[in-house]
Parts: structure tokens; sequence; C-alpha cells
């Protein structure tokens, strides 16, 4: 059992989702990341996703792209990465890895998953990995004990919702819109269909992800999810703070309140 599942069955007992932040590991230092995201755990955060910046960003909208371009211009690498899932562990949070599959190829796909399960980590999310291409991965998690978390979206069909799932840990990260990340008005009721349509196929916990960015889209989601995912509101409201410091507070506030939102949903 990794921290990931202690931390979802924990919400679970309390009837509750969980809260998941995301934030991109580097902004706006390497050092300044891994604050925020020990704020955003003292705000309410379960679980905190740590991007791995990447040149070519194929789901990130424009909030996020500006974190990671700033990140990389700095010279953030996957090190800074591990380290901030460190200290993401050590809070007593699941700590989880979000990154595109080329840079753990580059990096090497055993060591990566040897490093992270090392520093606490207890999952890696691959949003352009299918389970088809994903022996190699799937044989390194499986030797290091980290969950493996692959993505279903409204366009999957229920066959391969059933070979996602199979292999996912954790949770089954379910995408609410087709296209890239940006907070909405509404998070709309694809996700509660793609939420029934996946339980049907697994007993997997099912975060939704991809456009909340308020209490009140929290407690929608969290009526019908096990987890709320939430990532480009905390990246711009790092972005849009006055100084480091400010950011910091910001997203711990912003964690608080929807933390609160995941806990009316119920």
């Amino acid at each position: 059992m990794t921290r990931l599942t202690e931390v979802l069955a924990a919400a679970r007992a309390e009837n509750r989702a969980a809260l998941v932040g995301y934030l991109p590991a580097g902004y706006p230092s390497a050092e300044g990341s891994a604050e925020a995201a020990r704020a955003m755990v003292d705000g309410g955060c379960d679980v905190i996703e740590i991007g791995l910046p990447y040149s070519d960003p194929q789901m990130d909208g424009p909030v996020i792209q500006r974190a990671v371009e700033h990140a990389l211009a700095n010279g953030v690498n996957t090190h800074h990465v591990i380290d901030n899932a460190r200290a993401v562990a050590e809070t007593g949070a699941a700590a989880l890895v979000m990154t595109y599959w080329n840079p753990v190829e580059r990096y090497g796909v055993d060591r990566f998953a040897e490093e992270l399960a090392a520093a606490g980590g207890a999952g890696v999310i691959t949003p352009d990995l299918i389970p088809d291409e994903a022996a190699d991965w799937i044989a390194a998690t499986d030797k290091h004990g980290l969950d493996r978390i692959f993505l279903v979206a409204p366009s999957s069909t229920d066959a391969r919702l059933k070979l996602t799932t199979d292999v996912c840990g954790g949770f089954v990260y379910a995408a609410s819109t087709m296209g890239i990340t940006g907070t909405r008005t509404s998070v709309g009721n694809r996700a509660a269909e793609l939420v029934a349509r996946t339980r049907e196929v697994t007993e997997l916990p099912i975060c939704v992800g991809l456009g909340v960015s308020n209490a009140a889209q929290a407690a929608e989601i969290a009526a019908y999810a096990d987890g709320v995912i939430v990532g480009s509101a905390f990246v711009r409201a790092l972005l849009d703070a006055a100084t480091p410091e400010a950011g910091v507070e910001a997203v711990r506030a912003l964690a608080a309140e929807l933390a609160e939102g995941v806990r009316a949903g119920r």
C-alpha cells in the first residue's frame, strides 16, 4: 500500500473527496515551488502533483506554460523535481510526479522510478503514455512500488477504459474535458458521465481534473468523484502574486477554500 492509497482511503473514511493540487517544480524557484507545495498541504491538500517542466507541453494551457518556461530558463531539471517530491512526502501528504514520457525515458526509466521511490514519492501521472506502450514503465513501477496513473477521457471507449484502469494504481485520472489545462467557468456534465462509465470497470478511486478553480466547482465534482484535481488555479495564484512570499500565502488560502469545497460536496 502506497502513501497515496492510504491518503485516499482516509478521505473516503471521512466521507469526502480528496483534494489534489498541482504545481510545476521551479516556479518561482526550485525551493520556492517546494515551499508553495508545503503551503498547499498546510491549506488542506491531501495529494500534491509535482510537475516536471518540459519544453513540449501538449496538454498544458498558457498559465502552466508560463511557469514551466520560467523554470526551464532557470535550469530546473529532474533532480529538482525529485527534491520537491521529497519535500512533499516529508509533510505526510502523498507526493506524485506529473510528467510527459520523454523526460522519463531520457533520464532512464528504472533510474527515475528508483530515485522517486527513494525520495518518498508515491506515484507518477503520465498523461501522454498509454498502457499499450508502457511495458518498461509497468515493470519499473512494479519493481519500485510506485503507483502509475493513466488518464481516461470522455472520448475513451468502454474497451479503452477497461484496458487503462486494469494497469492503473492509486487512482484513475479522469480528464473532465477534451483539450488543454486551464480554469473554466463550468466543469460540465461530461466528467460525471465519464466517472460513472469508469466505475463500471474498476474499483479504484477516480479523481477528476482539468478546469477546477473554486470551492463551488470542487464541491460539484466531490459529489461524484473520489478526488478533485486543481492545477492552473494554484499556478495562477503564484504567477499573480507580487512576491514569492505572497504567492505562498495565496496558494495556502486557495487550498483552504478548495478543501472546504470538497467537504461540502458530500
